[in-house]
């Protein structure tokens, strides 16, 4: 760690504790809603549209803490881009959830309730690493974690787009428009892994900083 004269504000690692414990919430609520009949995922897209508002809250008050802070843990640009990323996986989870409401979709592919189920994995691992990163210790197992789950993500994208817009041979046909819903919710789920990849990126880009 960098020797530093002057002291710093140091309530900065408790609102990224927080932001990262608030998007596994919403990834296990996505989860519950991706593995619930149609009927029951208004009551879950709402949970997870709360989750998606508590975290605006709290990059909001991140943002304040940079403009009033004078001397901050690390570079304002990286706590900027840090609440940034954080915040942009919230975003691509409650719109991966309003879509599959909002479009009424019936039955979804086997292979979205496998890409929500890396986006809890990696939501665990965020909100584990994130306590850790005051004492920049024990994090590079964290982003090599997360960027082998984004691996493991793009090979399920992939796989769902294939079945998606050419389906096996013999396989009924599928309604054009389904399709068309379905690839939007895929899409924006494929979103939310390149954004914990980002995240993980940047607190790597930081804890080399700051060795």
């Amino acid at each position: 760690m960098a020797f530093r004269l002057t002291p710093h504000e140091r309530g900065f690692y408790p609102l990224f504790t927080r932001a990262a414990e608030n998007i596994a919430v919403a990834a296990d609520e996505l989860a519950k809603l991706v593995a619930t009949d149609p009927a029951g995922r208004h009551t879950l897209a709402a949970r997870v549209k709360e989750a998606e508002l508590a975290g605006d809250e709290v990059t909001h008050e991140i943002m304040v803490k940079i403009n009033t802070t004078f001397v901050t843990p690390f570079d304002r640009e990286d706590i900027y881009r840090l609440a940034s990323a954080l915040d942009d996986v919230l975003d691509a989870i409650e719109e991966a959830a309003d879509r599959i409401v909002l479009y009424r979709l019936g039955t979804l592919p086997d292979g979205i309730g496998a890409q929500v189920e890396v986006l809890q994995r990696a939501a665990a691992a965020t909100a584990e690493a994130m306590p850790r990163l005051e004492k920049m210790a024990e994090l590079q197992e964290y982003w090599i974690q997360v960027n082998s789950l984004e691996n493991e993500a793009d090979d399920i994208y992939r796989t769902l787009l294939g079945d998606l817009l050419a389906p096996p041979e013999g396989a009924p046909p599928a309604d054009v428009l389904t399709v068309l819903k379905t690839k939007e919710v895929v899409e924006t789920l494929e979103e939310a892994a390149d954004a914990f990849e980002t995240v993980a990126n940047t607190v790597e880009s930081i804890a080399v900083k700051e060795a």
